[in-house]
């Protein structure tokens, strides 16, 4: 055997890689034909309300206060509207039947160490659920997408027997900053809310068709994610990905270098 004809150990390790890749995105496109919907009545609480755990600080017109202090009316710097009213505060409280047994993994906050994403971004540790998205690079990303196992994870909060998840509605969909974060609004509201009574008195009944103020990266299946995966799966021969999908795919790559 000629020696131009044997591959290297960095080239066969490279091509191992690359295979392994292409078989995970395959993967994901079969398990997004899997997941044709969100049961929302299930994932509330978990990934469909994604949410700021008590005690996050959000940024105002006149500096930081904890979201459970913020109020109607109250006005944040928002990075696509300007500064914007407050127009609701929406509290989802969750509680562990058996206090012996560990949260579900999917009612685990994400913890995102001070400085995980950039210096002093976030300035404090930053706690949302799995499901609620950062804005990274102009794109929405899920916080569980994000989780690298070092400054990024599922938190157990295993002291904890109840917890408290709550959001920012503006008018429409923008970003806010938390702990320094450039973080999401709530887009749709939802009667798993406590007081979403109090929603349906002041504004009436809740729209479910708002618009994503920037492109976002879909994580429940469904066919918008099996579509964005199909796009991803062509990408080695024709490169037809939105800013979503690159996103998307390039920290999946980050994790699985990772593993």
């Amino acid at each position: 055997m000629r020696k131009d004809q044997v591959q290297s150990g960095e080239e066969v390790e490279l091509s191992r890689r690359n295979t392994v890749k292409r078989g995970l995105k395959i993967g994901a496109i079969l398990g997004a034909m899997a997941i044709t919907r969100v049961d929302k009545a299930i994932a509330c609480g978990m990934h469909a309300c994604n949410c700021f755990l008590k005690g996050t600080k959000i940024l105002t017109a006149e500096g930081e206060r904890k979201i459970e202090d913020l109020a109607i009316g109250d006005l944040l710097p928002a990075m696509f509207g300007g500064l914007r009213p407050v127009q609701w505060i929406g509290r989802y409280p969750m509680k562990r039947s058996d206090p012996s047994k560990p949260w579900v993994k999917d009612a685990l906050p994400v913890r995102i160490a001070r400085s995980a994403l950039a210096p002093d971004v976030p300035h404090s540790d930053l706690y949302v659920t799995g499901g609620h998205s950062l804005l990274i690079d102009g794109v929405l990303v899920p916080a569980e997408l994000l989780i690298n196992g070092t400054t990024i994870t599922r938190d157990d909060v295993r002291e904890y027997n109840e917890l408290e998840f709550l959001h920012v509605k503006l008018e429409s969909h923008d970003v806010i900053y938390a702990e320094g974060v450039p973080a999401e609004t709530l887009i749709n509201v939802q009667e798993s809310a406590v007081n979403f009574a109090d929603y349906l008195r002041r504004y009436g009944t809740a729209a479910t068709d708002e618009e994503h103020c920037a492109p976002y990266i879909h994580i429940w299946g469904g066919r918008p994610e099996l579509v964005s995966r199909l796009r991803s799966a062509l990408s080695p021969w024709i490169d037809l990905r939105n800013q979503a999908d690159v996103v998307r795919d390039r920290l999946e790559e980050a994790a699985f270098g990772l593993g």
